[in-house]
C-alpha cells in the first residue's frame, strides 16, 4: 500500500452542484472505491474485471465532520484525475463508512467520526461528485468484496463475520445483501449469549463484549494484572509484546490461565457463529478481522466447536473460510457497489 499522500485542498464544504459527466465510448470504464475507516481512508481505481489500477491512503482528519467530507471529495477528484491518466473514465464511486447508512434518508451514523451522527453524507456527495455514487456500511462492503473477488466468489448465501476491535456481520441471502430497517442487520455484536447480564453489555452487546478482539485485549490486561509473569522471563532482553501477544503465546505453551481465557473466547465465538449459521443457513461464512490473525487459536478450533451448538444440517453444509482479501475486502466491496449502482441505472450515469 502506498504511503500517505498529501491531497490538494478544496474549498471547505464545497456546495456548488457539479455537472454530471457524459459517457465517452473511447474511454475505458472505471470505478472508484473509497473505504472510510476510523483512522484511515483507502481509495482505489478498479477495472470492470475487478483489477485495482491505482491506490492511495490518507489519515482521517481528526476534526471529523466537514473536514472528513472534504477528504472524501478530494479523493474523488484524485481518482478522477488518475482515471484520465489511464485513458479511462470514472463511471461511479462506491464509498463505505464505519457505521450505519439509512437507505431511506441517506443519513450516516458513524460514531467513531466526530460530527457524523445523522450526517447528510449522500446529499453532500451528490452535490460534489460528477458521477453516480453508492454509500454502504463497511459490513456490506466486506460481504460484497468477498463474494465478488474473495473467498466466497460467486456464492449467493454468505455471511462475512468481522471480529476485530468489535464484531459485525455482512449478510447476503440469494445474492441480495440484507440491510434491515435502518441498515442495522448484521449488528451481531448484540447477540445475547449469556443469561447473566453484565454492565458492559449495554455499551457493545454481549457477543462483542465477550468475544471480540477488544474483549480479548481487556481480559488479557486483567489476567496479566493478576499474574504478570504468566510467561517465563527471557534470558535476553526482547522487544515488549502487547497483552494479546503474551496471552496467545502463553496459551500455545499450555499455560493454564491463558488457555482458559482463549477457550472462553473460542466458546463465545462458537455460540455466536452457531446462531448465525442456524438462522441464515449460509453456503459460506467468511471470517475476517484482527482476531483471526492467530488462526491456530481462533479459527481451527472454531471449525469444530460451533457444530455443537448449530442446527446439524446447516452446520454440515456450511463452509468456514478465512478472508481472502484481508484488509482490502471493504475496498473491493466499494468497487462492487459502484458497478452495481451503474447496473441499477441501466448502465448510464
Amino acid at each position: 500500500m502506498p504511503g500517505i499522500k498529501k491531497l490538494k485542498k478544496i474549498k471547505k464544504n464545497q456546495i456548488v452542484k457539479v455537472k454530471k459527466n457524459k459517457l465517452s465510448p473511447n474511454l475505458k470504464p472505471l470505478v472508484g472505491a473509497i473505504d472510510l475507516g476510523g483512522t484511515k481512508i483507502a481509495s482505489a481505481l478498479f477495472s470492470l474485471t475487478g483489477r485495482p489500477l491505482f491506490r492511495s491512503r490518507v489519515p482521517v482528519a481528526p476534526d471529523g465532520g466537514l473536514a472528513v467530507l472534504d477528504e472524501v471529495i478530494s479523493l474523488y477528484y484524485q481518482l478522477e484525475a488518475e482515471a484520465g491518466k489511464l485513458r479511462g473514465q470514472l463511471r461511479a464511486v462506491g464509498l463505505c463508512v464505519p457505521g450505519v447508512v439509512n437507505p431511506a434518508t441517506g443519513l450516516v451514523w458513524a460514531p467513531n467520526i466526530p460530527g457524523w451522527k445523522d450526517f447528510q453524507l449522500l446529499k453532500h456527495l451528490k452535490r460534489n461528485i460528477a458521477c453516480p455514487v453508492s454509500v454502504v456500511s463497511d459490513r456490506t462492503a466486506c460481504v460484497l468484496g468477498e463474494t465478488w473477488k474473495g473467498a466466497a466468489r460467486n456464492k449467493k448465501n454468505v455471511i462475512f463475520l468481522a471480529v476485530g476491535t468489535g464484531i459485525g456481520a455482512g449478510l447476503m441471502a440469494e445474492g441480495v445483501v440484507i440491510h434491515g430497517e435502518g441498515d442495522l442487520a448484521g449488528a451481531v455484536g448484540w447477540l445475547a449469549l449469556n443469561r447473566e447480564y453484565k454492565a458492559g453489555y449495554a455499551e457493545t452487546g454481549c457477543f462483542e463484549w465477550e468475544a471480540s478482539g477488544g474483549a480479548l485485549a481487556r481480559k488479557a490486561r486483567e489476567l496479566l494484572a493478576r499474574n504478570p509473569y504468566l510467561l517465563p522471563r527471557p534470558e535476553k532482553a526482547q522487544p515488549a509484546a502487547d497483552e494479546v501477544e503474551i496471552i496467545c503465546e502463553a496459551a500455545r505453551q499450555e499455560r493454564v490461565e491463558a488457555l482458559e481465557l482463549v477457550r472462553e473466547i473460542q466458546d463465545y465465538l462458537a455460540m455466536g457463529l452457531a446462531n448465525l449459521v442456524s438462522t441464515f443457513n449460509p453456503e459460506v461464512v467468511v471470517l475476517g478481522g484482527g482476531l483471526f490473525k492467530s488462526p491456530d487459536l481462533f479459527f481451527e478450533p472454531l471449525r469444530e466447536k460451533f457444530k455443537r451448538w448449530a442446527q446439524p444440517l446447516a452446520a454440515r453444509s456450511v463452509k468456514l473460510v478465512l478472508s481472502a482479501l484481508g484488509q482490502e475486502a471493504a475496498l473491493y466491496g466499494c468497487a462492487r457497489s459502484a458497478w452495481l449502482e451503474i447496473e441499477a441505472l441501466g448502465g448510464q450515469d
